[in-house]
Formats: C-alpha cells, sequence, structure tokens
C-alpha cells in the first residue's frame, strides 16, 4: 500500500503555510499613506508611512530622486528597513515646475517637523532622526545633513517651528553636493539653459555662484554636522563621482565621520544599491547612529 502524501497537498500545505506567515508579517506592520504634512499655496504635500511592530523606535526619513522635476514619493526602495524596528517616512516636495531653490529644502525640513510633531500618534521616535535619499534625493538628504539651523534654509514650510528639522545620520545614494564643482565637470547639466539644475536654480550654476553654494551640502559643512554613508557608482555619468569624492574631502577636513562606498561598474542607480552587501552596510549604519544610541 502507498501510504505517500500526493505532490498536490503537499505544494497546497507549503502554499497555506507561506501565505498565514505572509499575513502574520503584513500585519506585523502598518502602512499609512498620504499623509499631508503643509499646504503651499494650494500644492498639497504629502508623505507616506511605512511602521515597524515595535514601537518608539527611530525614524529614517526618504527623499525621492527625479532630477528635481520628477518622481515620487511611491516609490521608496528602503522600506525593509522596518525589518529593523526602524520606521520610514517617504515625502513628497515641490518639484521645479512648482518653484525653484530653497522651496525643496524647505518642503523637506518641513516634513521632518511635522514627523516630530506627531510622533506620539503614530509611535515612532524623534530623539534620533536620520535621513536619506537617491540623485536629487540624495543632494536634498545631504544638504539636509549639513544646514541644520541655517536659516536662509530652513524655511517655514508646514509650521511647526517649536520643532527641530536636525537630522543624526545621513545616507546618500550618488546626490550632488556641490554646484560650483558640476558645472566644470557637468556643465552641460548645471549651467546649460534647461537642464535639471538650471531649473532647480532658476539659471546655470556658473551664473548663479552664491545660489549654487547655498544649494550645496559641501559649502555647508560645519564640526556638529552628523555622520554620512555616501554610496556611488564608478561608471554613474548622471552624477559624476568626483561629487561623493568632493563631500568627502570636506568631512575629513572638517574631521567628521564620511563613509563612501564605491560600487564598481556602478551606474546612476540599480538593484545594487538597495540589496545584498550595501543593504547590510546602510542597516548597519542606520542601528549604530540612530538605534544603538537610543539604548
Amino acid at each position: 500500500m502507498n501510504c505517500a502524501r500526493p505532490v498536490f497537498a503537499t505544494w497546497t500545505t507549503a502554499f497555506v503555510l507561506l501565505t498565514t506567515l505572509s499575513l502574520h508579517a503584513a500585519e506585523d506592520k502598518k502602512v499609512v499613506k498620504d499623509l499631508e504634512f503643509a499646504n503651499v499655496d494650494g500644492h498639497s504635500l504629502k508623505l507616506d508611512l511605512y511602521l515597524p511592530k515595535a514601537k518608539e523606535g527611530p525614524l529614517v526619513v526618504w527623499i525621492h530622486g527625479g532630477g528635481w522635476h520628477a518622481g515620487s514619493k511611491d516609490g521608496c526602495p528602503v522600506t525593509w528597513l522596518t525589518d529593523h524596528d526602524i520606521a520610514v517616512a517617504s515625502i513628497s516636495y515641490r518639484l521645479t515646475d512648482k518653484a525653484t531653490f530653497p522651496a525643496q529644502i524647505h518642503d523637506c525640513k518641513g516634513a521632518v517637523r511635522w514627523l516630530r510633531a506627531n510622533a506620539d500618534k503614530y509611535g515612532y521616535s524623534i530623539e534620533k532622526v536620520g535621513v536619506a535619499g537617491s540623485s536629487a534625493g540624495g543632494h536634498l538628504a545631504a544638504l539636509m545633513g549639513t544646514s541644520g539651523e541655517v536659516k536662509e534654509l530652513e524655511g517655514e514650510v508646514g509650521g511647526n517651528l517649536d520643532y527641530s528639522s536636525r537630522v543624526a545620520a545621513v545616507v546618500d545614494y550618488y546626490g550632488a553636493t556641490d554646484f560650483v564643482l558640476r558645472s566644470k565637470t557637468q556643465p552641460h547639466r548645471a549651467n546649460q539653459k534647461g537642464s535639471v539644475v538650471y531649473k532647480l536654480l532658476g539659471g546655470g550654476a556658473d551664473e548663479k555662484v552664491d545660489l549654487a553654494k547655498q544649494a550645496s551640502a559641501a559649502f555647508h559643512v560645519t564640526e556638529d554636522d552628523p555622520p554620512f554613508l555616501v554610496i556611488h557608482g564608478d561608471k554613474d555619468t548622471t552624477v559624476l563621482l568626483d561629487q561623493s569624492k568632493r563631500i568627502q574631502e570636506v568631512y575629513q577636513q572638517a574631521g567628521l565621520p564620511l563613509e563612501l562606498i564605491v560600487i564598481e561598474g556602478g551606474k546612476h542607480g540599480g538593484s545594487e544599491f538597495y540589496n545584498g552587501d550595501r543593504r547590510e552596510q546602510v542597516i548597519a549604519f542606520f542601528k549604530k547612529h540612530l538605534q544603538d544610541a537610543e539604548d
């Protein structure tokens, strides 16, 4: 007599088990979409919250890329941080069809103040807030890190002015950090009419030099700035590696901690930036500077 279990039954049991585990995992986390943190001249600025089961853990703010003229908060590639008890807020900001710089950094800082003001409602800690972003978002994340309490870049978007917009750790994925340098090494992207930087600044970086400096993280570094983790590909032709080396140079001169990870053969984005060893390095970085600091 053949007592072997039918293959169909075995696969059915496995499917039910995996489905049950997935449902339990989903129950452990919570996603809250489209929370308005500010409204500027009728333009609604919203964010999405990805909350782990554990309460009172740290928060990381994600800033999307897209050349400051495109992109969306909806595509957040670091939601896996919730698996490590770190909440994630993916934020929007005014794109260049709505406003020029410094509107974008004002919006990011307004989001952080709102997140701090509403921490008790959603259950994360505001003692240590981290920030991460890619490309244009990496530029804004880096600027968030080095422009703490710079009045011209603070703005009043969303109010909550009693709360700080400072961040305690920065992960910059291939963002620009020095537009003056970029005006020399990539003039077609920084100076040419219609280019992404031209649209951001309302003119070429070679002409709007003061504004270009104001928009560059490398020109705001002070001794109280937070640690950085910078990840960049050595074959990136969209934002050259010299942008990440520039912030590394300034941080080294200031005696501040910054680790630059160069992905051999890496271009401008891709799964290799967010999976495998890179993911583990980002998790370890935020655990060290946000999570462990609270223990």
